[in-house]
């Protein structure tokens, strides 16, 4: 787990200090496989620090979650870090694993709730699995994140790979596990959360 100061201009956080960002996710967000430093959560944190926008970044993620992990750590976290935006990046490991869906649904609710419980706002990213997996498995998936996120009022990336596993080079933009990115697909997945994230970073610090 890695945290950072983000940028060096007054904050509006709480007690004084900058407002603390956590990310809760799995190996797409823990740099799994790429060089320190060139995954998309730190990749964010340059992009605060060169806007001048006084975040710290906390970075909770652990290659091989599942929602249930994810799940069970938040709270401690909630209480340590007392973050005032959690991005939840979970789910794709449960799909791998077959968990049933009903159990992704029911874990990223309980974490979008106990983080709006603690004050924070909340942004899910959400995930797809190849065709291989079947139609109607992959679309059920996809819709789960929209529908927690409708459900709770809650802000959403649709795709957080979209436009690297979708694009025409996408065997190029992973490594030969062909599950995770490499570097050079980082800042495309930082661009796909930005533009949700950007708006709630002066809303949650006020």
């Amino acid at each position: 787990m890695i945290a950072s100061a983000a940028a060096s201009s007054p904050s509006s956080g709480r007690g004084g200090k900058p407002p603390v960002l956590l990310v809760v996710g799995d190996s797409l967000s823990a740099e799994y496989g790429i060089p320190r430093g060139s995954g998309w959560v730190a990749l964010l944190e340059g992009r605060l620090a060169d806007q001048r926008l006084a975040w710290r970044v906390v970075n909770a993620s652990v290659s091989g979650d599942t929602t249930a992990g994810g799940r069970s750590r938040l709270p401690a976290l909630l209480q340590r870090e007392k973050p005032s935006i959690v991005i939840v990046e979970l789910g794709g490991n449960d799909a791998l694993r077959g968990l049933p869906l009903s159990a992704t649904r029911d874990n990223l609710t309980a974490m979008v709730r106990a983080a709006k419980a603690a004050g924070a706002r909340v942004l899910i990213a959400g995930m797809q699995v190849p065709p291989n997996y079947g139609r109607q498995y992959g679309q059920d998936f996809a819709a789960l994140f929209a529908e927690v996120a409708r459900a709770e009022r809650t802000a959403l990336v649709p795709f957080l790979l979209a436009g690297v596993a979708d694009a025409a080079d996408a065997e190029a933009m992973f490594q030969p596990d062909r599950i995770h990115p490499v570097a050079a697909a980082h800042p495309r997945i930082l661009d796909n959360v930005w533009p949700t994230l950007r708006p709630m970073l002066g809303a949650a610090s006020r």
